[in-house]
């Protein structure tokens, strides 16, 4: 176990010297965890301070509808999204969860195992809210307070779930190992074309990829190019750039193992910097590093509303970085811009 005191000093003093520099980044830089870097200063009275929080997390988030407007950032390694507005809805069916709402969540909750409430002096001023990590000590969702949130609805929220044990140290468990695929003689894609086929809604397509024990990117490669055909790296800048200003609604999302979150409306503002594609609209940021998307697909899928086009993002790796797709509504079929927009990605 890392020793809490050198990971409190060594984070403070990157935070002196570079300031801007995120808390992943500074793990990075530390050789540590986020959760390790925020365990560091639990009970501190200095410029970053948290608290550590019980893990009845069902419990916490249906109480998330309270602090009324608030900030949420999900991200993975190559993508971050962050929305502006509140959590509504809050429900659980078993391990899996939701809120639809403007903060529209897929939460997979046996993944979150440690929260911590923060506090930070920034040079905006005062930051405070909610940090949840998985067993490994990465981030799986952030909340942050706003103006208009509930300050003292927060404040009991924190009282109420706040662990006995405030120690600095953090244990943090080995990420999972991803599975091996099998290899793509192994995969009987007469088969796994026909159920994709037949599927009659997009949740499908996960009991699809379990069913036939295919990897998501191999069953995409496999199935065929008139359901999945591979695009330029750049597809989803090309993406954004066609569709921003003209008041079409897509949903972008971005998720990691433990939570999903999606934000749908109209995009106004692209805007590239570095290895970095933003969307920077009011309420709705998107980061996206397109230099490190390994593979882009746009994916086509039945319902029974016809078929869903979407534009797929993958890392080396095979995991999903991001997906696009138009806002559609149950009964009625996809928009045709949409689909034409995406059809023409070279």
């Amino acid at each position: 176990m890392n020793d809490p005191t050198t990971i409190r000093t060594e984070w403070m003093r990157l935070r002196a010297s570079e300031r801007g520099l995120h808390a992943l980044d500074c793990a990075d830089r530390v050789g540590v965890t986020e959760c390790e870097l925020l365990a560091s200063v639990c009970g501190e009275v200095g410029e970053v301070s948290a608290t550590r929080l019980e893990a009845r997390f069902p419990d916490l988030l249906r109480r998330l509808p309270e602090l009324r407007h608030v900030k949420t950032v999900t991200r993975n390694r190559q993508a971050v999204i962050e929305v502006e507005g509140t959590f509504d809805n809050v429900e659980f069916f078993g391990a899996m969860g939701q809120s639809v709402s403007s903060i529209d969540l897929r939460i997979f909750s046996s993944r979150w195992h440690h929260a911590f409430a923060v506090r930070e002096e920034t040079r905006r001023g005062t930051s405070r809210g909610l940090q949840f990590f998985d067993a490994s000590g990465t981030a799986i969702h952030k909340l942050y307070l706003r103006p208009e949130s509930d300050h003292d609805v927060y404040e009991a929220l924190v009282r109420e779930h706040t662990s006995a044990n405030q120690g600095k140290e953090q244990s943090v468990s080995p990420p999972e190992p991803s599975e091996t695929p099998r290899p793509d003689s192994a995969i009987d894609v007469t088969t796994l074309r026909e159920a994709w086929l037949a599927m009659r809604d997009t949740h499908d397509f996960f009991g699809l990829l379990r069913k036939h024990r295919v990897e998501r990117t191999q069953a995409l490669r496999l199935v065929g190019e008139d359901l999945a055909r591979p695009v330029a790296a750049r597809a989803l800048a090309d993406l954004l750039e066609r569709v921003a200003g003209t008041d079409l609604p897509i949903m972008v999302f971005v998720g990691n193992p433990g939570v999903i979150q999606i934000h749908t409306g109209a995009i106004r503002r692209v805007v590239r910097m570095g290895s970095w594609l933003n969307v920077l609209d009011p309420g709705f940021d998107l980061h996206v590093r397109d230099d490190a998307v390994a593979s882009s697909w746009v994916v086509r899928k039945p319902t029974v509303d016809g078929l869903v086009t979407a534009l797929e993002l993958y890392d080396a790796a095979g995991a999903q970085i991001a997906l696009v797709v138009g806002k559609r509504k149950p009964g009625k079929p996809e928009d045709a811009a949409w689909r034409a927009h995406v059809e023409s990605l070279a």
